[in-house]
């Protein structure tokens, strides 16, 4: 039998190995919400009831898929994360909290919030309740939403160091970091993903700096977009002196972390809406792809490391050019958009990108089908992007919230059935 590192390597070097590998929470955007997480535990009897499950990244409130959770699904992947989350707060000394609908969690000591007058939950860059709120949960909701947190732009002093304050040089305590928790990795078989930061070319999820007290530059989410236009060159700018960051600490971080690390999470900026790209291959070509050539030709020189890209939506018409940059795997791989044919995806490019996600569609099937429902299209999903190898099986983005825990077991039980090679 082989070991998941070797399993997730032959699916990367586009072989079949004894099965489909599987991945679950190795990265912000392959995990599951922390509620569906404390159901899944207890309808597998992994904790008794009321037993708290850990939220290890706040943003989207997803819960901490544990090594005993790992050990009962059979995944094979494992996340290597730096020091901070997406708030600027660690990720220590665990405290309770509940959420809206009654389930017990624990978060780290700096996630101050506070309820608005409407019910809302604010949430503060670093947890600093002195600075303005940088992202609030709906009352009732799930998840945190990013709010503007900036003073009014002005052109005549806009400078690139403003949208450049989150992507600093690696800190010694990061690094420290990252050799502890290889260090805790190492009686693991799993392969890693490295989610290291930095490469990121305009990420709207960072975009708005939720780990900034007081951002300056553009940050406002409709502003960025409106910019990539009409202050393309100095948008290019900041990207050109991020790279330079990327560039210097990627060297500093596989010097700790080395070739244990299996891939690389390189870039989470969607390009794509539900009915086609929102920005054409050219500007992709101009504006982004330089910069993604960059990184991923130097991981490739300088590393065992494969590259992930991540972006949601239709992106059919822009895969050509992802190729060319030197991208390895493609998430969240969303096949209920517009031209995002599993069969077709699988012919075209099946032979030079991986497909990490796809193997269940989280808008219609997992959330509102049945378990049949669930069960057969995770069979379709498997064959159809399992064959030949080329496949991580994940959830297309992360499991919501919400979601029938019948639904949820049908789907982990589909993998674990019908996932070996040779595929029926």
């Amino acid at each position: 039998m082989l070991t998941s590192c070797e399993r997730v390597k032959m699916a990367l070097a586009h072989r079949e190995g004894d099965r489909v590998p599987l991945d679950l929470g190795s990265s912000p955007v392959t995990g599951m919400q922390v509620n569906t997480v404390y159901l899944l535990r207890q309808a597998l009897k992994l904790d008794s009831p009321g037993t708290p499950v850990k939220v290890v990244e706040p943003y989207q409130m997803l819960g901490e898929i544990a090594p005993d959770l790992l050990e009962a699904l059979g995944a094979d992947v494992v996340g290597l994360g730096m020091l901070n989350n997406m708030f600027g707060f660690r990720n220590e000394d665990w405290k309770p909290w509940m959420t809206f609908d009654g389930t017990p969690v624990l978060v780290p000591a700096g996630f101050n919030t506070d309820p608005s007058p409407n019910g809302d939950i604010l949430m503060y860059p670093k947890g600093d309740k002195s600075a303005r709120p940088c992202a609030r949960m709906p009352a009732g909701g799930w998840y945190f939403d990013a709010l503007a947190h900036q003073d009014p732009i002005d052109d005549d002093t806009l400078k690139l160091e403003d949208n450049l304050e989150e992507f600093g040089p690696v800190t010694d305590d990061d690094l420290a970091f990252l050799h502890q928790e290889l260090k805790r990795l190492e009686g693991s078989d799993r392969a890693i993903l490295g989610n290291f930061g930095g490469t990121s070319f305009g990420d709207i999820a960072l975009v708005p700096g939720l780990n900034v007290k007081n951002p300056k530059g553009i940050r406002g989410i409709e502003e960025w977009y409106v910019s990539t236009t009409l202050r393309r060159h100095f948008v290019y700018r900041i990207f050109e002196r991020q790279c330079e960051i990327a560039l210097k600490n990627l060297e500093k971080i596989y010097a700790v972390v080395g070739d244990r690390v299996t891939l690389a999470f390189v870039t989470g900026t969607d390009f794509g809406t539900q009915n086609g790209p929102f920005i054409s291959p050219k500007a992709y070509r101009e504006l982004y792809k330089p910069f993604h050539v960059e990184v991923n030709h130097w991981i490739h020189t300088h590393t065992g490391w494969k590259t992930m890209i991540h972006s949601c939506g239709s992106i059919f018409r822009l895969l050509d050019d992802i190729v060319a940059a030197g991208f390895d795997v493609l998430n969240p791989v969303q096949t209920a958009a517009a031209e995002m044919d599993p069969v077709v995806l699988k012919t075209k490019y099946g032979d030079r990108l991986t497909f990490w996600g796809g193997g269940v569609d989280t808008q219609k099937t997992l959330p509102f089908g049945k378990p049949d429902e669930v069960r057969q299209q995770v069979r379709e999903r498997l064959k159809i992007f399992g064959t030949g190898g080329g496949f991580v099986f994940n959830t297309i983005h992360n499991v919501q919230a919400a979601i029938p825990i019948e639904n949820v077991l049908a789907l982990y039980e589909t993998v674990r059935t019908d996932s070996k090679y040779p595929l029926n």
